[in-house]
């Protein structure tokens, strides 16, 4: 017999957590769908195992630099098994077993298995290869089943044993080289862990450049990091056909040569593909429900509805595919449910680069506001050239600060600079709120922090409103 529920969730992860917690003591029932861990791509496969992996090789990193600033002699010998161990220990081990039992917690029923949504109110689960349950939902259905890498129609590419962020960020072993497909944050984040980890790491963007959402001067001020790093970073030349290398000891795996449009060949031992995300809507599609150009689902940004009764959160609405988002979504969309007419603002959605040094941004980008008409502003700053650039011995970083003259507020930012991410926050709310640029000029930042730095570019774009 069909389970009936008041809200049916499509999808345990960060926003389904979210709905949970949102909808405990609401006297709703919420049934969570999940057909792999609780808790979604980002604790086991995605942001908490690929920052410890990169925390261990800064560390590496930080001693390298103890030579210049501090020691004579510093010498490590890399222990991969050890950062493997912790980085799978910050995965949990694969084991969701007490995020299961949190959101069951909440009061909410938990099924596992593969979910489909049948009808704008019914879900179907197959619990196993012959069991099957259906789910009615009473008052709502929430999709939340965000997505999964991007594999792009390379000839040969299907012959070969590569890695998604799946296998690279709780990775077994240590490649001694490794060629990255694709330039985004996840493609540079984990070049520069395995570079200073002592892999021989590339990088390969078909388009002009890498970090290609962002501003052109955070790529511009990163790029120079990574090649320090021994990385090799190369832009607008796309990969065309992938081969097995097949003279390679028996006992080891077989390694990959990419063949590259300009006659260029890239061989490595191993290949990550980190060419995108999409939406994983093969559980949805059939159900009729409105989708973007890119195959999103497409909600109304604000209440966050595909139609009436039927919400989208997180990754899934192509709005930005952020754990911060995710779960700003589910809290969004728990007080909806509840009856309170909660709106969601992507006015101000912060994105991080966990690079060294970090990329954070907000906003518009300089060409996203003109490309609106708007009559724009901007100022830019070095980091490095600060008391706390000098203090931290950093090189070659980018402030850039983009306001609207007419309105005289902030619209846009971008940092590359260490705590990058830690700084963006004060940005964020300007934006959000719409803080006159004149307020922003005469905020007092401490002395000497890398985010004093902040008020000279402030000021500067302050002195531009008409």
């Amino acid at each position: 017999m069909p389970q009936e529920f008041d809200v049916v969730c499509l999808g345990g992860g960060v926003a389904g957590e979210a709905i949970a917690g949102g909808l405990r003591d609401s006297g709703l029932t919420l049934a969570v769908v999940e057909r792999e861990l609780v808790g979604g791509e980002c604790p086991y496969w995605g942001c908490i195992p690929s920052k410890t992996l990169l925390r261990s090789a800064e560390t590496l990193s930080e001693a390298h630099r103890a030579r210049h600033l501090a020691a004579s002699r510093v010498d490590w010998v890399v222990d991969f098994p050890k950062v493997s161990k912790r980085v799978l220990w910050m995965a949990r081990d694969l084991d969701d077993r007490r995020p299961a039992a949190a959101v069951e917690a909440t009061g909410a029923k938990l099924f596992r298995g593969e979910g489909t949504l049948t009808d704008p109110r019914t879900v179907t689960v197959r619990l196993t290869p012959d069991t099957t349950s259906e789910l009615i939902a009473r008052r709502a259905v929430v999709i939340a089943n965000g997505g999964t890498a991007v594999i792009p129609p390379i000839p040969g590419l299907d012959t070969v044993e590569y890695w998604t962020n799946r296998q690279a960020a709780i990775p077994r072993e240590l490649p001694a080289s490794l060629a990255i497909l694709g330039g985004g944050a996840i493609g540079v984040e984990l070049a520069q862990a395995f570079a200073r980890l002592g892999s021989q790491v590339t990088v390969i963007e078909a388009g002009a450049t890498f970090l290609h959402l962002e501003e052109p001067e955070a790529g511009a001020a990163l790029r120079p990091h990574l090649e320090e790093d021994g990385i090799a970073v190369l832009t607008g030349d796309p990969c065309v056909s992938i081969e097995r290398l097949s003279a390679q000891p028996s006992n080891q795996r077989s390694a990959v040569v990419l063949h590259l449009k300009s006659g260029a060949v890239v061989s490595a031992d191993r290949l990550l593909v980190a060419t995108g995300r999409r939406p994983n809507a093969e559980a949805w599609r059939d159900a009729g429900l409105p989708q973007t150009e890119r195959g999103w689902l497409k909600v109304d940004p604000a209440t966050l509805e595909a139609q009436s009764g039927v919400f989208g959160a997180g990754d899934i609405t192509g709005l930005g595919g952020f754990t911060h988002l995710a779960y700003y979504h589910g809290q969004v969309i728990a007080r909806r449910l509840r009856g309170i007419d909660a709106r969601a603002d992507h006015t101000a959605v912060p994105r991080v680069t966990f690079t060294d040094p970090e990329i954070a941004s907000v906003g518009l980008t300089e060409a996203a506001a003109r490309a609106t008409g708007i009559d724009v502003i901007v100022a830019t700053a070095d980091p490095a050239e600060s008391a706390r650039g000098y203090i931290h011995d950093f090189h070659k970083g980018v402030i850039k600060v983009v306001g609207d003259r007419k309105r005289g507020v902030l619209i846009g930012a971008t940092l590359v600079t260490p705590r990058a991410g830690e700084i963006i926050g004060e940005l964020v709310l300007a934006i959000r709120v719409g803080t006159p640029l004149k307020m922003l000029a005469d905020v007092i930042h401490p002395f000497p922090a890398f985010n004093r730095v902040l008020g000279a570019s402030l000021e500067e774009l302050a002195a531009k409103v008409a």
